[in-house]
């Protein structure tokens, strides 16, 4: 590609993706292709936070949805909201708890192919471990780990037969580094990522263009951080705007994350030229984790 003054340019430099563009049009007005226009997606939990950042970027792909969450009239509005972005494909919703059989096979059901799978549910509630009882800790599995394994069952085989499958597990950077107020959180979604590292290296599926990949956020501008600053607050005696601020000040870039720019990251995930990347849990924490691997 050739940009001002005959200058070539790689279309995977950075710049080649404009911010608030999820079509990544660049300065010029050139986009990169993701090639899947016309795939069928699956995005749990998209009527707010990461899920709806991740629907609007497959949208904005010509990606044709089937979109999930447990409130109706929150998702109907998000899904409104879909329908009207340049490109969008078609757009279904599909209200109900996705850790429940009934709402997956609702969900399977309204999509004519799954393509593309998107796991994701709302964390399970901060706390002390001392204070669960074991029907907290089935239903935080339920949703954050079985949930997702029995939609990947659902669809994985078919997507070989295809030829072609992506699946993006939104998970936490908690696996990672884990956080002692979110154990619920810690401990169901380490099983899942587990259970997928194993997965995503089954010949059988990775060698007919099926990935699995898992995406680790830090910390975003979500309710999801909302919720759980309030229970570090309730833990340390610190008001919900300090501890903002003081986590503010831990992540190199300064801020937080949005949903938007999450979105992108999983629709390039998604993508054609993203065929060889499987079995990966990629964190977007704006520098936050301290480690080398």
């Amino acid at each position: 590609m050739v940009g001002p003054k005959g200058v070539a340019r790689d279309r995977y430099s950075p710049g080649w993706f404009a911010r608030g563009n999820a079509a990544g049009t660049d300065d010029e007005g050139n986009t990169m292709d993701l090639g899947i226009k016309g795939k069928w997606a699956l995005v749990c939990a998209a009527s707010k936070g990461l899920g709806k950042g991740c629907a609007a970027a497959l949208a904005g792909e010509g990606v044709n949805l089937v979109v999930t969450a447990r409130g109706a009239e929150a998702l109907e509005a998000t899904a409104a909201e879909l329908r009207q972005l340049p490109g969008a494909g078609q757009v279904i919703a599909v209200a109900g708890d996705i850790a429940t059989p009934a709402a997956r096979a609702a969900a399977l059901a309204a999509c004519p192919q799954v393509d593309i799978l998107v796991n994701n549910a709302g964390g399970p509630p901060p706390g002390d471990f001392r204070d669960w009882g074991r029907d907290d800790w089935l239903k935080a599995i339920d949703a954050n780990m079985l949930a997702p394994i029995e939609l990947i069952k659902a669809t994985v085989d078919a997507m070989a037969e295809r030829g072609f499958g992506r699946v993006v597990n939104i998970t936490s950077g908690a696996v990672k580094a884990p956080i002692d107020v979110l154990g619920l959180s810690n401990g169901a979604r380490s099983g899942l990522t587990g259970f997928l590292a194993g997965l995503a290296r089954q010949p059988r599926l990775a060698s007919r263009n099926v990935t699995i990949n898992n995406l680790l956020p830090g910390v975003f501008e979500t309710d999801r951080i909302r919720t759980t600053l309030q229970g570090m607050a309730a833990k340390t005696g610190k008001s919900v705007e300090q501890l903002k601020d003081e986590r503010r000040a831990t992540i190199p870039a300064k801020r937080y994350g949005t949903a938007q720019e999450f979105g992108q990251v999983c629709a390039f995930i998604c993508s054609a030229q993203a065929a060889y990347l499987t079995g990966q849990n990629i964190l977007l924490d704006g520098g936050a984790y301290p480690g080398t691997f």
